[in-house]
């Protein structure tokens, strides 16, 4: 049986939602492996001058905890 742990990070892009849920990922990588999952809770834009200009999400994480 494993045990699994969730945590949650905010990440930003210019670029569009899949970047910054890779952008997740990828700081998450840094410091956790054996990342099963990713799951998108929320997503939000920032506007300037009726134009998109940065992607947020709220990504929670999910990895297993190795004994």
């Amino acid at each position: 049986m494993a045990v699994l742990k969730v945590i949650e990070l905010l990440a930003s892009s210019e670029k569009g939602w899949e970047d910054a849920t890779q952008a997740a990922v990828k700081t998450a990588s840094k410091t956790v492996k054996e990342i099963r999952s990713v799951y998108i809770q929320d997503m939000s834009a920032v506007v300037k001058d009726n134009k998109v200009v940065e992607y947020r999400v709220n990504a929670k994480i999910t990895f297993e905890v190795k004994n």
